[in-house]
């Protein structure tokens, strides 16, 4: 509960009360240098000062200033804390019922994480995406959920310098707008999606610098779109739908406004029909497969879609209910070069639904190039498109201009972040039921020496009377961050840093954390300006590591709040092995990893990936132990990898391992990978001179957030600009 009324210490305080409390000489101060005395143990707070006294009918309420509530709190810490006010107040209050501690309008017990609060109702079974051809079920993990994050700022128009430009310094090899991306983009958002949560992104995902539209209006290259009616026929919509018909877009330009979609009734049986988008891929690699459809009040909650790729086929359910008008994000996907029956995504109207509707849009095919056009003369960014800001993903999203135009576009800087908590609302209004939030930031301050700036959160409640739109109050802020930095503190000091830095929780009025209608973090991991941090953060070990506290955050925190179990999904397998079982099999092994500060984080089965040939990895085949014995035909190459997997979801896979047994063979050859190390660069401090980083490290397959080497390494050069910083500074 809120407290907005305070009761100074004067007059209106029981005169008896006022003496009473003057028995203890200096009572509030003694009260305030406590509470600093325990913030203190967590992280540097100022001065904790009781501001005010309440007392009426044996309740005694004390009112401290904010820093107070930057604490972490638990049930311990609360206790012992008004175990030690009460010690503190004269001998008359030995019969005081109830004492209340306030800071920043909530009692100190209200800040406790996934405490004994309000439980909400789940939203209804039907999320926007389930993948079908999943060979197991997720039944304590993130299924049905949505989560909305983003990954910092991003290359955009500096309309005051006419100039396309990063919004951050280049510091330490990267830059804030790409760095949070090698958090985010292969970590975390796979943790959240193996776990079966939805995951919603402001900016393109896709780091394939090709893009390949197919449209019922018209498409990319020799790409087709096609239909066959069965007992429903496709007819035209009634609404406007996506078409691509210019190479770039200036403001206000909609690609969602013009063109048209398809649409059919859905059947429970019978012939049906079908939609196949065909597209004509450039050059064989991995893609990004998003959809578009439009959302009618009778739209189909089941629109199956089947996208068939070099692996064989993969199969969804999208709820065209909600998030019609924009790209849907499917998975990515291998094809080969040019336009083939194992590269193309199909559409059926069959559903449980009889007579429904099936709309069919568009279908975009990797992440390409940025075509916002801005400036005089206008022209787009010459960056892929996932390097840019959220306020042109967003445009060539379809989103409204109100999303992505909050300053009518006077600055593209502030619409770029105005635009990412809009986006989430318009979400919300698309009837998307987004869980949780998440803004991904390393923008943390400095220090000249080598100790690290640590983790800050930050949330905001002190908005629309403390409450979201749909009445469930903003406190839950509060929980999902003090659940998440808890995640995050206790993992890096377990496994890197034991003096890891938790700085405090600040309920702020920053744009990202106020404005989504929905429990929000905003999280500053580190600090990219700061040495000692970045000597951590440019690990790849170290990214994982975060990623999954943020993950398993996320994941204690939508159990708590709908009130249901939770089982953490397991690490990566160990110790894989191959070796030939007989003419034609070959017998697996591996090892499973336990993970000792989550013990529900347990395998229960496990997931055999395989690949002949050229061809991509399938869906998989489920198993019970830690070895099976697989089938295999002679003069074929063979690729396995192996997934843990348990009720809460599944594990990054293994390394691969190959095998080809040769009809003419002369012996049995066994190729050892002794390549294991993965790593930030290298390093060196010389005490408070100079310092940096004097290689690129190795990274973790593709490296997308460095910038150039390091070429200001002295400590005491300030940052003065983007154009001219200081120490760190890289080209």
């Amino acid at each position: 509960m809120c407290m907005k009324k305070l009761y100074l210490l004067t007059g209106m305080i029981l005169p008896f009360c006022f003496v009473q409390l003057q028995g203890r000489e200096n009572f509030p101060d003694a009260v305030g240098t406590y509470l600093t005395d325990c913030i203190r143990r967590q992280t540097s707070v100022r001065d904790i000062k009781i501001d005010s006294i309440s007392f009426e009918k044996k309740r005694l309420q004390l009112f401290a200033n904010e820093y107070l509530s930057y604490g972490r709190f638990d049930r311990a810490l609360t206790d012992s804390i008004y175990s030690k006010i009460r010690s503190l107040l004269p001998d008359s209050f030995n019969n005081l019922k109830t004492i209340e501690l306030y800071s920043d309008g909530y009692k100190i017990e209200d800040y406790i994480p996934l405490n004994s609060r309000e439980r909400f109702a789940a939203p209804a079974n039907f999320p926007l995406k389930k993948e079908i051809s999943r060979p197991y079920t997720i039944s304590k993990g993130l299924q049905n959920r949505h989560i909305a994050l983003w990954h910092s700022h991003g290359w955009y128009y500096n309309g005051n310098k006419n100039r396309w430009e990063w919004q951050r310094a280049r510091l330490f090899q990267t830059v804030e707008d790409l760095f949070p991306q090698s958090f985010v983009l292969p970590y975390l958002i796979p943790m959240l999606e193996k776990a079966g949560a939805n995951v919603l992104v402001p900016r393109e995902r896709d780091m394939q610098c090709r893009e390949v539209i197919v449209d019922n209006d018209c498409s990319s290259l020799q790409s087709s779109y096609t239909e066959v009616s069965g007992a429903e026929s496709w007819t035209a919509g009634e609404n406007p739908g996506f078409a691509h018909l210019k190479v770039a877009y200036s403001d206000l330009e909609n690609p969602f406004r013009d063109g048209t979609y398809r649409q059919v009734k859905t059947i429970t049986k019978g012939k049906e029909s079908f939609c196949t988008w065909l597209p004509d891929i450039p050059e064989k690699g991995r893609y990004g497969v998003y959809v578009s459809y439009a959302s009618l009040k009778n739209s189909a909650k089941d629109a199956h879609y089947t996208v068939w790729h070099m692996g064989g086929k993969t199969e969804f359910t999208v709820n065209q209910t909600m998030g019609g008008g924009t790209w849907v994000f499917l998975g990515f996907f291998d094809f080969d070069k040019g336009c083939n029956d194992r590269c193309k995504v199909v559409l059926s109207n069959q559903s449980r639904d009889k007579g429904r509707i099936i709309t069919a849009d568009a279908v975009k095919t990797g992440g390409g190039m940025g075509n916002i056009a801005r400036g005089e003369p206008l022209e787009p960014s010459g960056r892929p498109r996932y390097a840019e800001g959220a306020r042109y993903w967003l445009q060539w999203a379809g989103m409204p201009d109100s999303v992505y135009r909050y300053t009518k576009g006077e600055s593209d800087y502030t619409d770029d972040y105005q635009s990412r908590g809009l986006w989430v609302n318009h979400l919300i209004r698309s009837h998307v039921p987004v869980d949780a939030v998440l803004a991904f930031h390393t923008d943390a301050g400095t220090t000249y020496n080598d100790s690290v700036i640590g983790t800050l959160g930050i949330c905001m409640t002190h908005y629309h009377d403390e409450k979201f739109a749909d009445g469930t109050p903003r406190i839950l802020s509060r929980d999902l961050v003090s659940t998440v930095m808890d995640e995050i503190v206790n993992d890096i000091r377990a496994q890197y840093e034991p003096e890891w830095t938790r700085r405090p929780v600040w309920n702020r009025s920053y744009s990202e954390a106020r404005l989504p209608e929905a429990p929000t973090m905003l999280l500053e991991l580190l600090s990219h300006q700061n040495f000692a941090d970045m000597r951590y953060g440019l690990d790849p070990n170290f990214r994982f590591t975060v990623s999954r506290a943020v993950y398993k955050g996320f994941l204690k925190f939508i159990a708590y709040r709908y009130g249901q179990k939770y089982v953490v999904a397991p690490l990566p397998v160990k110790s894989f092995g191959a070796r030939f079982a007989g003419e034609t099999r070959v017998h697996l092994e591996w090892q499973a990893v336990t993970d000792p500060s989550e013990p529900t984080a347990a395998p229960t089965k496990y997931r055999i990936y395989t690949a002949v040939g050229e061809n991509d990895f399938d869906n998989g085949r489920i198993v019970t132990g830690t070895q099976a014995d697989m089938a295999i035909e002679k003069d074929k190459i063979y690729r396995f990898r192996i997934a843990a997997v348990n009720e809460g979801g599944e594990s990054f896979p293994s390394e691969i391992l190959s095998v080809c047994r040769k009809t003419n063979e002369k012996g049995v050859v066994l190729v050892i990978n002794g390549f294991t190390r993965i790593s930030a660069p290298d390093s060196f401090s010389l005490r408070d001179s100079i310092a940096g980083f004097s290689d690129y490290g190795v990274p973790d397959g593709i490296q997308t957030d460095y910038i150039g080497s390091q070429y200001e390494f002295r400590r005491r050069i300030p940052w003065t600009d983007n154009d001219a910083t200081g120490f760190g500074a890289c080209n």
